[in-house]
Parts: C-alpha cells; sequence; structure tokens
C-alpha cells in the first residue's frame, strides 16, 4: 500500500464509554431534581448509547428507511410496514430501560427526572424510534380519562419489553400507543378536522377519514379526533380488534421526510372503522391537550439531546484532530465555539430536566408555561447548533459516516411537531390571558438566582417590563417567550451550572455582549473549562 493510503490524523471513533457518566451537567441534575435512585439504571443506559453495536443499529435504521406494504402477492390488503431489525432493537432496549413509561410504572418521586435523564442519553443513538416511545408515554393520562379503556390497555402500556407482532391486546405483553390527529385542510387547527364518528353499538364508533399525518403506523393504539354529533371528540382506535380481525386502517403512503427517516409517518384512511370514546363528548381538545404536554416536553428533550450528542462529536473531534501545528482544540477560536456550543447544550440540558421535576411535583404554573417557552426555544436553537457542530468536523462532518448530517435533518422535527414557534408563542400569551397569576409563578422560579448576577437581574427586570405594554403582545409574542426562556435558561446556570459557563451564558445570551453566530462569546471566558467540562473524557 502506498504512502499515500497511511491513515492519520484521523480521529478515533466516539463510543465504549459511558455517555451518561460523561455529560456531567445531566449527572448533576438527576441528582438535584429528586431522581438519585436512578442513577445506576442511568448508567446502563450511558454504556447501552455509547456501545459500537447500539450505535450501528441507529445507522442502520436510517439507511433502511421503513416500506409500505398495501397487499399481498395476491392483492389481499396488508396495511403494514416493513422495518430493518435494527429499529426492533432500538426499540426492544429502550422499552426494557422503561424509557416509554417509567412515571406511570414506577411512579415514585424524581420519576419523570429519571425518565428524562435516560432520554437525554438514549435519544443521542437516534431519534426516530423515539416518536413511539413519546407518543405511549403521553397517552397513558389521557387514557385515563375513561377507566374501562385504560385498564385494559395501560398494563400493556407500560410493560417492559417490546412486541412488534399485531395481536389482539389481551394476547400482548406489551404495546405500542400511536396518534393521528391532523388533516390535510388544517394541520395544527385539529378543530377543523373532518373525520366523522357514529355510534357502531356496544361503546364503539365508526371513524370515516383521513388523517394527513399518522405516525409510527405499527403501533397497536392510536388516539385520534374525529368530530362526534356533540362535537370534536377524542377516541382510541386499536389496529387489531378484541375478536382478532383487523380493523379498518388503510395506510395511503409514508411520508418522504427530511430526516427522521427511520420513523414511519404516514397517511391512513379510516373507513368505518372502530374505536372507542375517550373522555366528554365534544371534549376531545381538553381531552388531548394531557398528551400534547408530555409530548412537548419530549420535543425539549429529543432536541437536547441531539445537542448533546452535536456537542460531544465536536469536542472530542477537536481534542483529536490537528491543524495548523497544533490541536484544533488548542485553537483560539475553535476554543470559543466549542464553548459557545456548551454553554448552550448545558442551558438545554438544566432546563428540561427541571421541567421534568415540574412533572414529578405536579407544579402546574412551570408545566403549563416553561413546557411551551422550552419547547420553542430549545427547538429553534437545536438547527443551528447543529449546523456549527458539523463545520466543526470539516468536511468529514458533512459525511454521513460521522452522523452529523443525520444531527442536522433531525433537528427541526421537533420544533414543527405538536404545535410550530407560532403555536408555542401564541400558547403562552392564551395561557396568560386565562391565568394571569401563571406569570408571577414562573418568575418565581426565575427570581430564586435574585442577586447572584446583575446581568441576569437586569435581564429579568427588562423581560417584566415586556408585559406592562400590552399594546401588540402578539406581534412581540416571539421575543416575549425568547426572554422567558432565557430567564429561566439564565437563573438555573447562575444557580447549579459550571461557574464559567454562567459566567459565558450571562454576558452572551443575557447582556448581549455577543455576535450572532455561535464563537461570539466574550473573549475573557475561561473557555477551556467550558470545554473540558463538556467533553467525553473517557472516550
Amino acid at each position: 500500500m502506498s504512502a499515500t493510503h497511511e491513515v492519520a490524523n484521523q480521529v478515533p471513533p466516539l463510543e465504549d464509554y459511558d455517555a451518561f457518566a460523561e455529560n456531567r451537567p445531566l449527572v448533576a441534575a438527576l441528582h438535584r431534581e429528586g431522581a438519585g435512585w436512578a442513577e445506576e439504571e442511568a448508567h446502563a443506559v450511558g454504556r447501552l448509547a455509547a456501545d459500537p453495536e447500539t450505535i450501528a443499529w441507529g445507522f442502520d435504521a436510517n439507511r433502511h428507511p421503513p416500506e409500505l406494504r398495501t397487499h399481498d402477492r395476491y392483492g389481499n390488503r396488508l396495511d403494514e410496514v416493513e422495518f430493518h431489525p435494527s429499529w426492533h432493537k432500538l426499540l426492544s432496549a429502550a422499552t426494557a430501560h422503561g424509557i416509554h413509561a417509567l412515571p406511570w410504572a414506577d411512579p415514585q418521586p424524581g420519576a419523570h427526572a429519571a425518565r428524562a435523564a435516560m432520554s437525554l442519553t438514549y435519544g443521542q443513538v437516534e431519534a426516530g424510534h423515539g416518536c413511539p416511545l413519546t407518543m405511549t408515554f403521553a397517552a397513558v393520562p389521557v387514557l385515563r380519562a375513561e377507566p374501562r379503556i385504560a385498564a385494559v390497555w395501560e398494563p400493556k402500556l407500560t410493560a417492559s419489553g417490546y412486541d412488534p407482532e399485531l395481536r389482539p391486546v389481551a394476547e400482548k405483553g406489551s404495546a405500542l400507543c400511536g396518534m393521528g390527529m391532523t388533516e390535510k385542510q388544517g394541520g395544527s387547527d385539529v378543530r377543523a378536522n373532518t373525520t366523522r364518528a357514529e355510534p357502531a353499538g356496544d361503546g364503539w364508533h365508526a371513524l370515516t377519514g383521513h388523517k394527513w399525518f399518522c405516525s409510527a403506523p405499527m403501533c397497536d393504539l392510536f388516539l385520534v379526533l374525529a368530530q362526534a354529533p356533540e362535537g370534536i371528540t377524542c377516541f382510541a382506535l386499536p389496529r387489531i380488534l378484541p375478536d382478532g380481525e383487523r380493523n379498518v386502517f388503510r395506510l395511503q403512503r409514508l411520508k418522504d421526510k427530511l430526516g427522521n427517516r427511520s420513523n414511519a409517518s404516514s397517511e391512513v384512511e379510516f373507513q368505518g372503522t372502530l374505536a372507542r370514546r375517550v373522555g366528554e363528548p365534544g371534549r376531545g381538545v381538553p381531552t388531548i391537550i394531557e398528551m400534547v404536554g408530555h409530548t412537548r416536553l419530549d420535543c425539549a428533550l429529543g432536541t437536547s439531546a441531539l445537542m448533546r450528542g452535536a456537542v460531544a462529536q465536536a469536542t472530542h473531534h477537536a481534542a483529536h484532530r490537528a491543524a495548523f501545528g497544533k490541536l484544533l482544540i488548542d485553537q483560539p477560536l475553535m476554543e470559543q465555539v466549542l464553548a459557545d456550543l456548551a454553554i448552550e447544550s448545558e442551558a438545554a440540558t438544566l432546563s428540561t430536566m427541571r421541567l421534568a421535576r415540574a412533572y414529578d411535583e405536579g407544579d402546574t404554573p412551570l408545566i403549563r408555561l416553561g413546557t411551551a417557552v422550552l419547547k420553542y426555544w430549545i427547538c429553534k436553537r437545536g438547527p443551528m447548533l447543529a449546523a456549527e457542530a458539523l463545520e466543526t468536523l470539516g468536511g468529514n462532518g458533512y459525511v454521513e459516516d460521522s452522523g452529523m448530517p443525520r444531527i442536522y435533518r433531525e433537528m427541526p422535527v421537533n420544533s414543527v411537531w405538536e404545535g410550530s414557534g407560532n403555536v408555542m408563542c401564541l400558547d403562552v400569551l392564551r395561557a396568560l390571558a386565562r391565568s394571569p397569576e401563571l406569570l408571577e409563578a414562573y418568575f418565581a422560579e426565575v427570581q430564586e438566582a435574585r442577586g447572584a448576577d446583575a446581568r441576569l437581574d437586569a435581564f429579568v427586570d427588562a423581560t417584566l417590563a415586556e408585559f406592562s405594554e400590552p399594546e401588540g403582545l402578539e406581534r412581540r409574542a416571539r421575543r416575549i417567550v425568547e426572554r422567558l426562556a432565557l430567564a429561566l435558561q439564565g437563573s438555573l446556570m447562575v444557580r447549579f451550572g459550571l461557574p464559567a459557563s454562567a459566567d459565558a451564558f450571562c454576558a452572551a445570551r443575557l447582556a448581549g455582549d455577543a455576535g450572532l453566530a455561535f464563537g461570539t462569546v466574550p473573549a475573557g471566558i475561561d473557555a477551556r473549562a467550558i470545554v473540558e467540562h463538556h467533553r467525553p473524557l473517557a472516550a
């Protein structure tokens, strides 16, 4: 082999380590938010997430996307989706660790925070399979609105393990839940849905209509919205009926998506499809809101996990790749970029873990405002961070083998799913209009850091002043929600973040002492301390 084919100055793979243990802000947050009892399980997930075999599953599941099988060779309807074996392995490992249902299967204090920590770790492997995990997690509190249905399905949805076979629920050891809310004419405006529901006897309703997005169509159960005589109503729709017959679930096509390619997002037709009502007739939107809150939490968690994965890859690469006479990590400008990416990831981790504790404690104000605020802001920052992290790897980062293009493609989906940016901002304004006391409660959390940093105090005061001018609130909604997010993240960074990270965050994000791109943080920050705090040192 000629000398030109000798491999040198290439970065070793980031694998065979504990991805949880090396995420030091997350380890501290697990204990602080009341889930220290789950540390052993979190370490197990961390080792799983960095196992070369697990990483390969993620690549394979995206390299070989799902395929729709509408008919068998004889012309009989199948309406099935065929997945690569790696998809099933990803789901099997996740459900074995309870990522789909931990707070319901083991509802001890800190269970939401424990699940969040495992999601932030395992979500770095592959994002697409997180869709059925999230929907299953979020469906349980909705089903509890109808105890008879919950009694049948909750034990299966919360069971450990993964059973991909379509069978009646009584024959399954575990089950997953999907949802079909949106229609082509309405999108996020689900009240514009035209799917109709008519009584069909014995507690069943027959649904007729078309769902524009039905994610993970091979799940066992789906929560859907349809127009009943009383108005928009929520229904639980099984793929397989109790007698073993297949429900009418006509898969029209799979979406050809930007990212999330391992996951089958479909269009589905209902033609007298049987479903049972969940919640009160005509109260479908309030019924489903319980699910939406939990899925929005997972949107913020999913993006934070991808952020952490990008920062881990970028700092690892820079610590092993040399250019212009020294390691990239020792180049002053690269050090600034890495530090800026790291503080963004740290702020996302701290704030999503704090939000998870709010769900544990039933902290309604923080849940109601914080979920929408953080879902908006973290998901908006994700694509920018992914692009910059990819660039730190240079041309290698633009190549699929690095995993960075997949992270980049995955980033926008969480901002779109369960309400895009404008929907989130308007939701915040709507909540405050209905319950003005939410703002005081939200800022009670923020003000826990009062007096610790003058830049944070000034930013919080200016943010509160935004609400003294009610004129034009809707036009300023994005600005207001952005400031609400930064105020909460700043408070958490000052109280619990690495001191160097907190200083940099306050300078760059709150005091405005930075440019518009990552890497423009003030020169006086301790960039090296920040980078080393976030770099996977054991890899």
